[in-house]
């Protein structure tokens, strides 16, 4: 897919639609995610939420068994409601990170 394939499509977008694009790509570009760190020697290295040794996927995993943010937030007490949605953003946009990672953990 190239750039000029796209312009048609993101003609059409609004305004915010834009803007979280724009935001999207930034994040992309910089590898930096607000409120989630990768730290060599601290959970494998795996994204955390910062301030924690709590991995993204981790939380992602939860989510997908069904246990809403209330549940996440009452089982790990030094969450904040923000961490969870930096979490979701950033497992998201990193869906085979997290596919790999809960799939390693759960054979190991």
């Amino acid at each position: 897919m190239s750039i000029q394939s796209l312009e048609p499509q993101i003609s059409r977008l609004s305004r915010a639609e834009k803007a979280e694009l724009l935001q999207r790509l930034a994040q992309e570009i910089g590898n930096a995610w607000a409120g989630i760190e990768k730290t060599e020697g601290v959970s494998g290295g795996e994204a955390c939420i910062v301030r924690t040794r709590i991995p993204v996927w981790t939380l992602e995993n939860y989510r997908r068994l069904g246990w809403t943010d209330a549940a996440i937030l009452e089982n790990f007490p030094s969450l904040r409601a923000a961490d969870l949605v930096n979490a979701w953003a950033y497992a998201d946009a990193h869906q085979e990170e997290m596919d790999n990672a809960i799939q390693k953990n759960q054979a190991g």
